[in-house]
């Protein structure tokens, strides 16, 4: 999305001078009457909350139609296995159904016919509340956000990229076929030797998912050194989720979990205490561990948390981000839409020409948390501009930091006079700062 809150990093300066803590806010008047004009807006989470009110009555009508289908059911099924049974234990010769029978068979016929037709109304009830989700889902959300967008955005570069973290994205999540067909509606030609790791690597996700550690084991083995080098506790722990898998075995596979902690050699140094505990657990195999002080190894988090940290330990190996680019950028979408929409909203109610003309650069900042801060950040404390690769941030002799663009119009003769000390210098004794 291009902007995020985040930490500035800037070397020299005295006094904080040159320093923001995120980008500068812009846009004039339109920035400072944003909050004002949004007055009559409701806050984007009571819109959440009252589309979830309307979901939840459709759940609770689903819950309560099951329920009476399966009771209404059931007490017709038993009726009319009653009435079979009544039938079969009357005597008549002729084979003729006497008149109570006869009239018995009417009502059960009228019942079954009232049962039904009380199920579809109710069935039907539901569709008119399933359609009320739909209404208070267009009433309290803006569905057309073209207005935010900027005209010629996905040009023919622009288009190729984002074709290729589509078929990333498709490639992470396993879903190989997807992203197959995406190249060949694309154009894309993607590398043999890009797709294979996310095929080995989602292979071996999918075995651990089901308790499955042999694949990730092996994997682990073969690239011991570059995980040890970024110091991974992953191969240690693969290794002691099968050694418990060992232990809940009992004392028929005592001889070889005392064989397979030979494996833990590697790692004495870092994992000395949680060795420890692992072999002392082995006192408890006549009893049990579930019955032992040592319950906790059978914790079933540690799977869930040991497919965490293969993907973070693998990604980092292949230089890749943990989460999908498209995901986190989709998310950032969603986080910044409703501002910009709002401030949108309010340059054309004030015409206010020229707020929203770059388009490396958003008309007010927007605050994606700290899980979107990839980057050091610094906005020029002159201009109030966030500093570019065509406008960088330039250290003066005495430490302050301002943007080139600042440097260049406070330039006066052959002296620049620093706008925070009285040190006058030289504009060519400026470095660039690099972040």
């Amino acid at each position: 999305m291009g902007r995020a809150g985040g930490t500035v990093l800037a070397e020299g300066g005295e006094g904080g001078a040159g320093r923001q803590g995120g980008p500068s806010r812009e846009g004039g008047p339109a920035a400072a009457e944003e909050e004002e004009e949004r007055g009559p807006v409701p806050a984007a989470m009571d819109q959440c909350v009252t589309v979830e009110r309307e979901l939840e009555k459709v759940l609770q009508k689903f819950s309560g139609y099951g329920q009476l289908c399966e009771r209404s059911l059931e007490e017709l099924i038993q009726y009319a296995g009653g009435l079979r049974r009544e039938i079969l234990q009357t005597e008549n010769q002729d084979g003729d159904l006497s008149g109570t029978i006869s009239l018995v068979m009417t009502q059960c016929c009228k019942r079954i016919k009232d049962t039904v037709q009380k199920l579809a109304s109710d069935h039907k009830d539901i569709h008119s509340s399933v359609s009320r989700v739909g209404k208070a889902i267009d009433k309290n959300f803006d569905s057309d956000i073209s207005s935010v967008g900027i005209d010629g955005c996905w040009q023919a570069d622009s288009q190729r990229i984002l074709n290729e973290v589509m078929v990333e994205h498709f490639f992470r999540q396993g879903m190989l076929d997807v992203a197959e067909e995406l190249c060949q509606e694309s154009g894309l030609s993607i590398d043999q030797s890009q797709k294979e790791p996310f095929v080995e690597l989602n292979r071996i996700l999918e075995a651990l998912k089901v308790r499955v550690l042999r694949p990730a084991l092996e994997w682990a083995v073969s690239n011991r050194e570059m995980l040890m080098a970024q110091n991974s506790s992953l191969e240690f722990k693969l290794h002691r989720l099968y050694f418990i898998s060992l232990l809940m075995g009992g004392t028929a596979n005592q001889r070889e979990a005392l064989q397979y902690a030979k494996n833990f050699q590697p790692f004495a140094l870092n994992h000395q205490k949680d060795i420890q505990v692992l072999m002392g657990s082995l006192v408890y195999l006549r009893q049990g561990i579930e019955n032992s002080p040592y319950v906790h190894l059978l914790d079933a988090n540690q799977w869930a948390d040991i497919c965490d940290i293969f993907t973070r330990d693998a990604c980092a190996l292949l230089g890749l981000s943990v989460e999908s680019p498209l995901s986190v950028s989709f998310s950032a979408g969603c986080v910044a839409l409703p501002a910009l929409i709002n401030i949108k909203a309010v340059i054309e109610q004030r015409q206010c020409t020229g707020v929203w003309n770059q388009k490396d650069e958003l008309p007010i900042e927007v605050d994606l948390g700290k899980k979107c801060w990839y980057h050091s950040i610094f906005a020029c404390p002159i201009l109030r501009q966030q500093t570019t690769d065509n406008n960088p941030p330039m250290k003066l002799v005495c430490g302050h930091i301002i943007s080139r663009d600042a440097l260049n119009k406070m330039f006066n003769g052959s002296k620049l006079k620093c706008p925070y000390c009285p040190m006058e210098q030289s504009p060519g004794d400026a470095k660039q700062i690099f972040f």
